[in-house]
């Protein structure tokens, strides 16, 4: 594993850039979590993404600046064993797609999955959008 600062240097704000904008292109699309979203803020979730990975790897201030602590849990929709996997499938192709150095995207991917697992909101055994 690799620490923040290591993956920081090489990908860079650009690469996170990338990763986000990826990302989102693929939500946009998903039918599952795509409507978590609000539609006319696209700019704004990728933002807040964005300035969040650089925050946690890069130790920019600007995410603390404008929003404050980060509250992964505070979401008004209902988070499941579904919904984490598929945050984790789309966030795992945009990875792929932008992040080219094994180490890297393994360590990074290990991270969304920590915070995938902890913003669910929704036992295990409980089914999603019930």
């Amino acid at each position: 594993m690799m620490n923040e600062a290591e993956i920081y240097r090489v990908v860079g704000e650009e690469g996170f850039e990338k990763l986000t904008a990826s990302f989102y292109k693929r939500v946009k699309e998903d039918d599952l979590i795509g409507p978590m979203y609000p539609s006319d803020d696209w700019e704004g979730s990728e933002e807040r993404l964005r300035e969040f990975l650089l925050f946690r790897f890069g130790a920019d201030q600007s995410y603390l600046e404008k929003r404050g602590h980060p509250r992964l849990r505070g979401r008004p929709f209902r988070i499941g064993v579904v919904e984490r996997d598929r945050w984790i499938e789309l966030m795992g192709a945009a990875a792929e797609e932008t992040i080219p150095d094994d180490e890297i995207r393994g360590s990074i991917m290990a991270f969304f999955k920590q915070v995938a697992d902890f913003i669910r909101n929704q036992p295990e055994g409980e089914i999603s959008g019930s």
